[in-house]
């Protein structure tokens, strides 16, 4: 499965994602439902219901939360993700201000979309923290999504990620995080994905060819590559510090060179299996 993040994180990576989409690049995306462009960025995804997966993208690090959060976002901002891991692995986030914006994310992308996510992950891979996991699973389960929606699991062995060799202290730090999220998610019920690459140094000068042939490499039973395809215009230099390697992500998904990638690996991409 090959999952394009950040939709609705701006007009120009909205545009970017579905130009993937139409082009049959992708077999999933996931949505920033608490960005200015997402009601009007849902229509134009919905269109894809029956040809990809369409999750949230559960968001507590970048831009406006969709309610009062005055401890974690007393200035009306979500904290770095540094601030946020703090809290998370010394147990000071505020629980039920936590509870309230997963809740509302939830929320408004059915609100826009007229049904639940297929799957839920998390903008830098929050959905994985102490505290955070706990209360995203017991709200999907609350909302009898159990069973019918799969969660994200950012982790993957440790020998897969020294064989990919991209990023892997990133890569590592992350699994380390992530601990138990899976056994946690699949205990209340919910499916993970095994295996996962695509972390990336968000460098326009690499090769993302390369990079995206070592993402192929030790894959997991029910694998998943993350991509962070899209054009980059004002808003998105106004909230992100990743530009330049989204154009070239970009351009090679939808070259010629990425079909031709996978056939070297025989590797077919594939939605989430039907439940």
């Amino acid at each position: 499965m090959l999952c394009a993040d950040d939709y609705a994180l701006a007009p120009g990576v909205n545009a970017g994602i579905l130009e993937c989409l139409q082009a049959g690049r992708l077999t999933a995306t996931c949505a920033m439902t608490n960005r200015p462009s997402w009601p009007s960025a849902a229509r134009d995804l919905s269109a894809f219901a029956d040809s990809a997966d369409l999750g949230l993208h559960l968001n507590l690090t970048t831009g406006e939360p969709l309610g009062p959060m005055p401890i974690l976002a007393p200035g009306g901002e979500f904290p770095a993700l540094t601030s946020l891991i703090g809290r998370a692995l010394t147990v000071r986030l505020p629980e039920a201000e936590v509870r309230a914006e997963i809740a509302r994310q939830v929320d408004a992308f059915v609100a826009a979309m007229g049904r639940p996510p297929d799957f839920v992950d998390g903008h830098q891979h929050v959905q994985v923290l102490p505290g955070v996991r706990r209360w995203l699973i017991e709200d999907l389960a609350r909302r009898g999504r159990a069973g019918k929606v799969w969660l994200r699991d950012s982790s993957d062995r440790i020998a897969s990620i020294l064989a990919r060799n991209v990023e892997a202290p990133k890569a590592l730090q992350v699994a380390g995080l992530a601990l138990g999220f899976a056994r946690a998610a699949r205990a209340a019920g919910f499916e993970t994905n095994r295996g996962f690459s695509g972390f990336s140094a968000f460098n326009s000068a690499r090769s993302v060819e390369a990079d995206f042939e070592t993402y192929l490499l030790a894959p997991g039973p029910r694998h998943l590559v993350m991509c962070h395809p899209g054009h980059v215009d004002a808003d998105l230099r106004a909230i992100d510090e990743v530009t330049g390697s989204r154009e070239a992500e970009l351009a090679f998904l939808l070259s010629p060179a990425f079909p031709e990638l996978l056939a070297r690996h025989a590797t077919v991409l594939a939605r989430w299996p039907k439940r």
